[in-house]
This record gives C-alpha cells, structure tokens and sequence, in this order.
C-alpha cells in the first residue's frame, strides 16, 4: 500500500461525518393571542370531531357517509398517498445497494470437432457508501412527501366537507324559498278571487283586477329561478357522492327542514390553527421536504465511493472485488446553480407555509364574522316576518271590509313575501357561515370512511393524517 492511500482512506472518513445541506428546523410565525372579539382560550385537538351532526340532520349525517367513503378527490388524494409510499421505499438502502446475477449456457463445437456445453453463472453486487447523506436527505425528503400527501387526505376531506354543506345548505334553501313563493302564489290567487267577487258586487273595478293578475304574474315569474337553483345544488351533491342525481332528487322531494346549527363551537386560538389545519401541516412538511432536497443537491456536488465485485462461475471460477472514485468537476457549475435553485425553493416553501398559516387565520376571521353577523339577520329577519304577517292578516280583513285599498293589500302581500324570502337566505347564511367556521378551524378532517359492515351513517376516524389506527407517521 503506499502512503497516500491511509491518508486518502483517513480523508474519506472525516469526510463521512459531514452531512451536506441544511439542517431541517420547525418554522415559527408571530401569530396574536386571539382572533378579533374572541376569546384566549385554546380548543386542543378538533380533528375528529363531526361538527355537521350539531344540524341534526340525518339525511346530512346520511350524505356525509357516503361521500366520505365515494368522492373521487379524497379518493384520488388517497391514492397519491400510495405513490408516496411506494416512492419513500426506493429511497435509503434500496437506492444505494445494485447488482444482480447473470446466467448463461451454450452449447457447440470445440477446436477437436467434438460438442461442448459452457455454463456460466456471474454475480455482480454494488453498494454506493453515502458519505455526505445524501441518500439519506433524499428519505427525509420522501418520507416528508408522504406526510404531506396524507395531510392532503385531510384537506380534500374538509374541501368536500364544506362543498357538501354547502350545497345541501342551498338546496334546502332554494327548496324553502320555493315553497315560500308558492304559498304567495296561492295567496294573491286568493286576492284576485277576492277581487273579482267584488267586481261582480260592484265595488271593484278592471284596474284592481289587473293589479292583481299582475301581482300573482309576477310571483309566478320568481319560481322558476329558485327551481332551478334547487336543481343545481342537488346535481353538485350527486356529483360530489359520484352518484346519480335522481335517485337524490327523489329523497330530497320528502322535504325538510332548513339546516340550522344547535351549538356554538368555540374558534379557540391562532396558534391552534398550527396543529389543526391540515393544509398548515402539509405546507410544513413540504418545506420539511425541501430542506431535505437542498441536501440531496449539495451532496450530488461532491466525491461519490462505490464498492463493486463480481464472482464468476465457469470452467473456471474467479472473483474481483474493489472501489471507484467519482469526483464531479467539469460540472460544477451546473451542480452549483442546481442546489441554488433548489434553496430558493426551500425559501419559497417557507414563504408558502407562512402564507397558508396567515389565511388559515383570515379565514376564521371572516368565517366567525359572517356567522355571527348572519345570526343577527336571522333574528330580525324573524321580527319582520312575525310583523307582516299581522300587517297582511289585517290588511285582508279591512279590504274587504272596504275600508282598505287593493294597491295597499298588494303591496303588505309582497312586503311579507320579501321578509320570508329575506329571513330563509339569512338561515342559509348562518348555517353556510356555521360550517365555514368549523371548516377554517379544521374541525373533522380526520374523519374517514363509514365502517365495514356497520350501521349506515357509522364513521371511523383515522389515527394519524389519514393512516390506517396503528401505522406509523
């Protein structure tokens, strides 16, 4: 051996206690204490928590079980998960260790005339030493793939989640609105029958009897819009179970109630945003993950060892075995700007995650605003509702009794149609503002699919981001 081969052997083991790149830390954000007129409470861990059964509503309960278990985005998001999986197994030992065996056998005619058969079998393992870590940073850069792609199995949860409420919310607004604008036809054919019986007494002329053909006109104009919002809101809930809207159509005709939330669910804390949205999360460990790809950019830039060997059976047997050096050199400059870019984008996952956590917290602002605001206009909304239907008991009663004008009965009649019509959207927006505050507080995205063989409407919740109870993070 000569003397530079202990020194270049010595030189390789110092070398092999340096891990390149930087090393990954927890991102940190300055977040207040508590959202605009709340309180500094904390809520702890939400994410198994079915804030939709507070609407006791079991065609939702009902709805939501099924979704879970068939919408094609969270199954997509499922399936992502499963490349991630199969992707973190080529990472580690399995990207560093090659080789394989080759085998062959012939058979013809040697120098003598005479047949021969030559067997021959060769073995060629190879193992890449990872000095730097470079494979390892690529692991840590799968395995924080992975936890985000199942965090995603949490956001697409939560999107469907509130695409659903959302839209069952409308229906059953659009379907109320309607009956409500039925009810209004019925009565101003009521009114024009109390027209035309006092214009068959005298004491009513063609005038009132066109005012009021056009107000029953008019109301009969508004149905068709709301039908039809109706119908889209029950196409967009087929669409988002993958099933076939007439069979939904036909349960949503029973009838119901518009949904209305029966607690009031604490936001608790900025900082709780931290642990419970997975979106938050997720953008954590895809910078976790491009911390780790600056890593694997940065050993790619220096000295790789690979030990190979080969065994060969044959007539003969024989065996080599040794090292090889690569040292990139020529292309430094290419590798160089490579690892700048991928810090850049390491910095730009940051940037990301610091602008996901700041509309995290923007979007339980507004939604506990909208909620709260929209529970006023229920409240007087109800008032007004309560007040004309008085106005129009009255306003009948003294029309026909002559002491009222047609003009003054039509116009309380609308007035009161406007009110119920006006009180039913404010119970959309409080029920529609209900589920956008759970879902910005990230309420339920650890639900999962309905149990096997249970009861319909059973949910399961998972035990880690959207793994299987007992498998590993």
């Amino acid at each position: 051996m000569t003397p530079t081969r202990p020194l270049a052997a010595l030189t390789m083991l110092v070398l092999a206690g340096c891990a390149a790149g930087p090393q990954f830390k927890a991102p940190t954000i300055a977040l207040p204490a508590s959202y605009v007129g709340g309180s500094a409470r904390t809520v702890g861990d939400v994410s198994t928590q079915m804030w939709w059964r507070d609407y006791r509503d079991p065609m939702l309960d009902g709805l939501t079980a099924r979704g879970l278990a068939q919408n094609l985005s969270i199954r997509t998001a499922l399936e992502r998960v499963v490349q991630a999986e199969a992707t973190l197994r080529t990472t580690g030992a399995a990207s560093l260790i090659g080789g394989g065996v080759s085998a062959s056998a012939t058979r013809g005619t040697n120098l003598t005339g005479g047949v021969s058969n030559t067997d021959k079998a060769s073995f060629s393992p190879s193992l890449v030493l990872d000095l730097f870590g470079g494979a390892a940073q690529a692991r840590e850069q799968a395995l924080a793939q992975l936890q985000a792609a199942r965090l995603d199995v949490g956001t697409a949860r939560l999107t469907f989640l509130s695409s659903l409420v959302s839209n069952y919310i409308n229906a059953r607004y659009y379907q109320n609105a309607a009956a409500i604008t039925r009810a209004t036809i019925a009565s101003r054919r009521q009114t024009l029958r109390i027209v035309h019986a006092q214009l068959d007494a005298g004491t009513a002329t063609e005038l009132d009897v066109a005012q009021a053909d056009a107000a029953l006109a008019q109301s009969r104009a508004t149905l068709p819009a709301l039908e039809n919002g109706y119908d889209g809101a029950v196409y967009a809930l087929a669409t988002l179970l993958a099933e076939p809207a007439g069979p939904l159509l036909k349960q949503f005709s029973r009838g119901g109630a518009q949904p209305a939330p029966r607690t009031h669910a604490a936001p608790g804390v900025p900082a709780d945003l931290l642990r419970n949205r997975p979106d938050v999360r997720s953008a954590e460990r895809s910078y976790a993950a491009a911390i780790a790809a600056v890593g694997v950019a940065d050993a790619a830039r220096l000295p790789q060892i690979s030990l190979t060997g080969t065994i060969t059976t044959a007539s003969t047997q024989s065996w080599g075995f040794g090292a090889s050096l690569l040292a990139p050199i020529l292309n430094q400059p290419a590798l160089a700007a490579a690892a700048a870019a991928k810090l850049s984008a390491a910095r730009q996952a940051e940037l990301a995650w610091k602008s996901t956590v700041l509309s995290a917290v923007q979007n339980v602002q507004a939604a506990q605003s909208s909620y709260i605001r929209a529970g006023q206009s229920v409240a007087r909304a109800r008032d007004a509702v309560r007040a004309f239907q008085k106005v129009v008991s009255l306003s009948r009663q003294t029309y026909q009794a002559g002491t009222t004008t047609l003009i003054d009965l039509l116009t309380n009649e609308r007035s009161l149609a406007s009110a119920q019509l006006s009180l039913a959207s404010a119970q959309q927006s409080r029920a529609a503002g209900w589920a956008q505050l759970q879902i910005a507080v990230g309420r339920g995205w650890r639900i999962a699919a309905p149990a096997a063989n249970g009861p319909a409407g059973t949910i399961k919740t998972r035990a880690k981001d959207g793994t299987r109870p007992g498998s590993a993070d």
